[in-house]
């Protein structure tokens, strides 16, 4: 059978670099870390790792067995937690990325109140543009939005909110936006992170759908909807911003939606986790906090 243990050293060996390094991380003598890599190798008769005077490296099974144990581990804490759980409430760390914007917006203050609900439980959250490697970075969800590209992650659907094409009274002044045809042929702002910015599905008043494509390429790109408001506020041209984002500046007549009555796609929330057999429960708790908050 074997040590799970052992196995906790080796992954902490190859994370570190080195047996020396890993002892300082264990807070274990270099011996004592050394001898159990040794006799897991024997255990499961192969060489898990090659030694040089400099640094160490994964053999083919090495690696093999590496990601096999991190899996392990992850679903042996998750066990752990879980029964924990069943007496003392959710605890240890959750950790959780999404995007600046509406990170600030919906999770952060999800998150506080999940943190109310769950005194025990440790909230670790990172907000990035980028898309977060789940497993490299020891993320246990990442809130995304839009269209998911595939990936070997799970997704759990959380909502979905409206995009307003929208400009300021300035750009306005100078330039009429009264029909489709008008807003194809307008200068827009668009955001670099989509695969198709200036082509959309729109649904007509008349409940049809139409192709809106818009003729001239953009002369601003940005990669955050944070940035494509601050643009449009500065009058320089259209652009498409979440209704969550936006609303506050339509409040105060900072900006106008344009051609309201048309509907442009509604963009959808998910919840991203590790695909691993034993889902924590602190994992499932939150996505269901979250589709009710």
């Amino acid at each position: 059978m074997l040590n799970l243990q052992r196995m906790k050293i080796f992954t902490a060996v190859v994370e570190a670099g080195s047996f020396t390094a890993a002892a300082e991380v264990l807070d274990q003598s270099k011996a004592v870390v050394s001898f159990n890599v040794k006799q897991l190798e024997a255990e499961l008769g192969v060489s898990l790792l090659r030694r040089s005077t400099r640094k160490i490296s994964l053999t083919e099974p090495g690696k093999h067995f590496y990601q096999n144990s991190l899996r392990l581990l992850a679903d042996a804490e998750h066990m752990l937690n879980d029964v924990r759980h069943d007496h003392h409430g959710l605890s240890g760390v959750l950790r959780v990325t999404s995007t600046p914007e509406y990170g600030a917006h919906k999770v952060v203050p999800a998150l506080a109140a999940f943190a109310k609900k769950h005194p025990q439980l440790h909230i670790n959250y990172i907000s990035s543009s980028k898309h977060a490697d789940l497993i490299a970075e020891y993320f246990d969800i990442a809130i995304r939005l839009g269209e998911l590209a595939d990936s070997n992650y799970h997704a759990a659907y959380i909502d979905h909110f409206a995009i307003f094409p929208v400009s300021s009274p300035s750009y306005l002044a100078t330039n009429n936006i009264n029909t489709l045809s008008d807003l194809a042929q307008a200068n827009w702002i668009t955001n670099s992170r989509l695969k198709s910015p200036l082509s959309w599905q729109v649904i007509t008043p008349q409940k049809e759908t139409v192709l809106l494509n818009v003729e001239s390429p953009s002369t601003i790109t940005a990669d955050s909807a944070s940035a494509l408001l601050a643009f449009t506020l500065n009058g320089t041209g259209i652009a498409l911003i979440p209704e969550w984002l936006v609303h506050p500046a339509l409040e105060q007549g900072q900006l106008i939606h344009l051609l309201p009555e048309y509907i442009f796609p509604l963009q959808n929330i998910y919840a991203i986790y590790p695909n691993t057999r034993y889902v924590p429960e602190k994992v499932r708790a939150f996505i269901d906090f979250l589709r009710e908050w």
